[in-house]
């Protein structure tokens, strides 16, 4: 095969298709880039769980006085030593508890003023308005559900609270963005594979008095069919390599240099993880069009 006739041909395809090689470059590179950020929005929700997972307790509030009259859990009075000392004896026999922590009403009260000192509320509120509480970490957060169930309801407590349930929120609405980035990028995907077959049957339609006088003289298939190919799979990688582009300007502008400083409560992937994605965007990105001209190319073979 001569390699100087391929790539002669290759360039008069491009040339005479120049507005639609354009289009398919643009719509590849949207499509992949979407697809690259989703799979890196997966890995910042698995980091995200592993960091948080880590951290979130269940807690168990106690009863006070004030919560008689307003909690119906509490209208049996205040929470007793006897059935403070109880729970912690259940808690620390149970297998599935790391550790367990007393907070005393004074301690939530002095962390309530550090962290709300901002608040209205802060300078009314008093030590004996705060609850006590256990709280809770658990080897597996997942199992959150014994810990309601055995005390939710008993007497002096509250209420049970598991800081998963809050987390899982955040995570569902992240997951739901990430549902929605693969929605668009399939879209996108479907609209560069009709552009990249739509291409390739116009250029192929185009010379097809060279094909078949190609055809005539005794040349293969494949022969035929390189350049055609090759115009889609060259189409396809400059797409890619705009989507690798867009990733990684994203990624450094948008998440380490904007959202980084904002938002310093999340762990967020480190650059080595975008850099692990380009390969296989790059490989998507020419091995598809490839896939799609050598599809489209069937019906115009037969001379």
């Amino acid at each position: 095969m001569r390699a100087q006739f391929v790539l002669s041909e290759i360039g008069v395809g491009l040339r005479r298709n120049l507005t639609m090689t354009f289009a398919v470059i643009v719509s590849v590179a949207l499509s992949l880039a979407l697809f690259g950020g989703s799979l890196l929005m997966r890995e910042q929700v698995s980091t995200m769980k592993g960091y948080w997972y880590d951290k979130v307790n269940v807690s168990i509030f106690l009863c006070n006085k004030q919560d008689k009259e307003t909690s119906p859990n509490c209208a049996r009075g205040p929470v007793t030593e006897a059935q403070k000392n109880e729970i912690r004896a259940e808690l620390k026999q149970m297998s599935i508890v790391e550790s367990v922590d007393f907070e005393t009403a004074e301690e939530a009260y002095k962390h309530y003023k550090e962290e709300f000192s901002d608040s209205p509320l802060a300078e009314s509120l008093t030590p004996n308005q705060m609850q006590e509480s256990f709280r809770i970490k658990l080897k597996d957060p997942e199992k959150y559900q014994v810990i309601t169930t055995a005390f939710a309801g008993r007497p002096g407590v509250q209420e049970v609270q598991d800081q998963k349930k809050v987390v899982d929120d955040l995570f569902n609405l992240l997951n739901g963005m990430n549902y929605a980035a693969l929605g668009v990028m399939s879209l996108m995907l479907i609209v560069a594979l009709m552009l990249i077959v739509n291409t390739v049957r116009v250029s192929a339609f185009s010379r097809r008095r060279e094909t078949g006088i190609m055809r005539l003289v005794g040349a293969s298939s494949f022969y035929i069919q390189m350049p055609f190919i090759l115009e889609a799979a060259l189409a396809g990688l400059l797409g890619a390599g705009l989507a690798c582009v867009l990733l990684v300007s994203g990624y450094y502008f948008l998440v380490r240099n904007w959202l980084a400083g904002q938002i310093k409560v999340i762990h967020f992937i480190a650059g080595d993880a975008v850099l692990a994605k380009l390969p296989l965007v790059l490989a998507i990105g020419l091995l598809m069009p490839a896939l799609a001209a050598l599809f489209a190319l069937r019906k115009y073979l037969k001379v």
